[in-house]
């Protein structure tokens, strides 16, 4: 198989595919604030009902909020999941929390192998391929975190996201559905996301990986993705997933508006 597709047979592929967009709240928020946020959210979900096109939404609050979550938007089309999952589904692992634990307390998504917890909990390739195993077997969808640390030279920026990539996919039960989160370590945090241009074709080479394997997948972009940044990659990507722009309701509102608008102008 070849190993490179266009960016317009790439862009052609998403058209029939529903955008998503995804929150992870990290540790800033406090338990009664979790509460306040989830339940701003969910009042979003009868607007999310009337956009001219429709849009996915997860939120993955930290674990102890995860009950409320389900309390809040268990009757709500705004699917929610954990920031992170242990390999086991039992054992003598102090603190860990297991996928079949995260499956019955309603969780559909589960954030894997994040730069932060590869670089302050040393997680490795081999880890995540074994979270992604857990998860897809539990019938949960991993949101696979990747990136690069250094953008300035493409060819390299590809090939260290792609090892991350078929290392993760290499774990996933066969037709299960997974999420890849191409998140550039550089852009994390930064005051702008990373160039259009460098996202577009990094999403093709990533749209590669996912071809050969049996999997069915969504690639979306995180990294000071914000309003704007889906007018720039409609069509390379198939959502964002936002950091703390979307601490803020009408921020997220805002996001989610302008992407189902553009989706709509495509359409028509």
């Amino acid at each position: 198989m070849n190993d490179v597709i266009s960016e317009k047979s790439a862009e052609r592929s998403t058209a029939a595919v529903r955008p998503l967009v995804g929150v992870s709240l990290k540790l800033y928020f406090g338990l009664a604030e979790t509460r306040q946020w989830l339940a701003a959210v969910a009042g979003l979900d009868a607007e999310l009902a009337l956009l001219p096109r429709p849009v996915d939404l997860f939120v993955a609050p930290s674990f102890p909020a995860l009950a409320d979550a389900r309390e809040l938007l268990g009757p709500t089309a705004i699917a929610y999941g954990a920031q992170d999952v242990h390999w086991a589904e039992q054992g003598p692992w102090t603190g860990e929390v297991s996928a079949p634990m995260l499956a019955e307390l309603g969780a559909r998504y589960v954030e894997i192998g994040h730069a932060e917890r590869r670089r302050h909990f040393g997680e490795t390739d081999e880890i995540v391929a074994a979270k992604v195993r857990a998860v897809t077997r539990a019938g949960l969808v991993p949101v696979i975190c990747a990136g690069e640390r250094q953008g300035e030279d493409l060819p390299t920026a590809i090939e260290e996201t792609l090892t991350q990539v078929r290392a993760a996919l290499a774990g996933a039960e066969p037709d299960s559905e997974v999420v890849i989160a191409y998140e550039p370590v550089w852009a994390i945090g930064a005051h702008r996301p990373a160039p259009a241009e460098h996202v577009r074709k990094m999403a093709t080479a990533i749209r590669v990986c996912l071809r050969r394997h049996a999997v069915r997948g969504r690639l979306i972009y995180g990294g000071a993705a914000g309003p704007g940044t889906w007018r720039e990659l409609a069509g390379a990507v198939d959502g964002l997933f936002l950091g703390r722009l979307a601490h803020d309701v009408p921020g997220l509102r805002k996001v989610i508006e302008e992407i189902a608008t553009i989706q709509q102008e495509k359409a028509t």
